[in-house]
């Protein structure tokens, strides 16, 4: 693996941290700034279309978790601005 699939990997890990503290501080009633979210997912997602693609294939696991977990962060969002809402 290149030098620069290791910098994306790193940066997947950061943006799957993110998410997780996210979660968990929305979970503690606090407000959350998901600016560098938003920057760190924008900058992966551009990293591993850069890639070779046999490179970029193996970041798919990982891309899909990052994607179930935004999913959960945005139905946690949703939840705490609306907490009426049912689930889809």
């Amino acid at each position: 693996m290149s030098t620069e699939s290791d910098a994306v990997r790193q940066e997947l890990e950061k943006a799957a941290t993110l998410v997780g503290t996210a979660r968990r501080l929305l979970a503690t009633g606090t407000e959350v700034d998901l600016a560098a979210l938003e920057g760190r997912v924008r900058f992966v997602c551009g990293a591993v279309l850069g890639l070779e693609r046999t490179e970029g294939a193996a970041f798919r696991p990982g891309l899909e978790a990052l994607v179930a977990d935004l999913d959960r962060l945005a139905a946690a969002l949703t939840q705490r601005h609306n907490p009426t809402s049912l689930d889809a």
